[in-house]
């Protein structure tokens, strides 16, 4: 039986792909990657502690986490859902600002949440007191150990490019038309080393499309469960 594995990003759980969760065809699992600190660590366990055949839905970081995880075990991985993610490894500079928010969530991680969020939204539910305050709440709750095991894994992150030519199941790329951090672009270029991908924009959405436009993304990603799995638990 094929496993939908929900992996989270940076400082997030569970919500994040409920709207999935509560939709899918498949039986779900949702992944801990909040105890490793290497993106090649967080794949590994993964495989480890789901056996079987899996669906990967990965989000931002846990994108990254599920292609890695395809690069690992491409025998495994029917297909993947990946959302508001990237593919490169580490840029020049991006170390420094890294270790300051590193920093500044081990000294005020309510400091932190206020200033990470908002950028990772739509500027339109920038104001949106409920979606914050939720979000909010999964980053404070993550804690400030979690965010810097995150963020190393981050900075350690291997380049996905030569993984991601050797990847042959279905994927399907999405993300907000107002997502800044992994832009349209970015998904283009991921898919273009793909033979079976494609890629959805959703409007109104930013980095966190999942909990942003759950509705809108579930209208995707059902079609391509159509499209790819026809035969739906049957199937699996």
């Amino acid at each position: 039986m094929t496993t939908l594995l929900l992996i989270p990003g940076l400082v997030s759980d569970a919500r994040v792909w409920r709207a999935l969760a509560e939709a899918s065809p498949f039986p779900v699992a949702n992944a801990d990657v909040s105890r490793d600190t290497r993106i090649e660590s967080m794949a590994a366990r993964l495989l480890s502690e789901h056996p079987g055949e899996l669906l990967l839905a990965g989000h931002s970081m846990g994108g990254r986490v599920a292609m890695e995880m395809a690069r690992q075990a491409p025998g495994r991985v029917r297909g993947m859902i990946l959302a508001n993610t990237g593919h490169d490894g580490r840029k020049p500079g991006e170390e420094p600002k890294r270790l300051a928010k590193i920093a500044l969530g081990h000294e005020d991680m309510e400091g932190l949440a206020a200033e990470w969020l908002p950028p990772m939204l739509d500027p339109a539910r920038v104001n949106d007191a409920a979606l914050v305050a939720d979000l909010t709440d999964m980053v404070l709750k993550m804690g400030p150990d979690v965010h810097e095991r995150q963020i190393m894994a981050l900075l350690h992150r291997p380049d996905a490019k030569p993984g991601l030519m050797q990847v042959r199941c279905p994927v399907l790329l999405i993300t907000g038309a107002q997502d800044g951090w992994s832009p349209a672009p970015q998904h283009h270029e991921i898919a273009a080393l793909l033979p079976h991908a494609e890629v959805h924009v959703i409007d109104g959405a930013g980095h966190f499309l999942p909990v942003e436009r759950p509705e809108k993304m579930m209208q995707v990603i059902k079609g391509w469960f159509d499209a790819q799995f026809t035969a739906g638990q049957e199937d699996a």
